[in-house]
């Protein structure tokens, strides 16, 4: 079992020669290798679950440097859903399909809550998927995959404080990706969120671009 520590740009004014944009794909990228970024403390420790139960797979629990918010499991999904990769952490209410589908990692995983509980505010049906562990996900069956993103929500938005790599997988072609494309910048966390889209704000435009692109083709089918 590996620990990885100080996980994103959040490491901040040390500058972009500390800022590990590339190493969650490269992690991604090692066969074998359960990689899991859990979002908040309750997903740590079912992480640490998942990589103590494992027999024959070594595994990676990448956290964060910096605070975070421990989500209310009262209100949200159990973070039980971590042993599967990914999860439906909160949903659109009384059954309705979901106009999009906020997905994210680690830090990321409560700006995408805060975007969801804008969007539910404004009447907006929205899904958010936590993504702790893209392999354990891939070897889900075909059915819970789809149920947890069903093919015909096009509307996506991916969010993680990493490179682009592999997300086009889950949000599609012409899905929404809230990632870095560079290297980071040195300054305070807060101005570094700003600068590079990590707010809620922003990925709350992003979900609503979404939903007018998804809508905008359909009146033209």
């Amino acid at each position: 079992i590996y620990v990885f520590t100080h996980d994103s740009i959040g490491v901040g004014e040390d500058g972009p020669t500390h800022q590990p944009i590339e190493q969650l794909a490269s992690l991604r990228g090692v066969p074998g290798l359960t990689v899991l970024r859990p979002g908040d403390a309750n997903e740590v420790a079912e992480a640490w679950r998942v990589a103590l139960t494992q027999k024959r797979r070594p595994a990676c629990i990448v956290v964060s440097r910096q605070a975070l918010p421990t989500l209310d499991r009262s209100r949200y999904a159990s973070a039980e859903g971590v042993k599967k990769g990914a999860y439906v952490l909160a949903d659109a209410s009384d059954g309705q399909k979901p106009q999009v589908i906020l997905m994210a990692t680690g830090s990321e995983l409560s700006l995408c809550v805060d975007a969801y509980e804008k969007l539910k505010a404004e009447g907006i049906a929205a899904r958010v998927v936590s993504m702790p562990s893209w392999d354990l996900f891939e070897r889900q069956d075909e059915a819970y995959q789809d149920e947890v993103l069903p093919p015909d929500i096009d509307a996506r938005v991916a969010v993680e404080q990493a490179a682009t790599l592999g997300w086009d997988r889950y949000v599609g072609r012409l899905g929404a990706q809230v990632v870095m494309h560079t290297f980071g910048a040195s300054a305070p966390l807060a101005d570094l969120k700003k600068k590079f889209g990590f707010t809620p704000e922003h990925v709350y435009e992003a979900a609503k671009q979404q939903i007018e692109r998804v809508q905008s083709k359909r009146s033209q089918e």
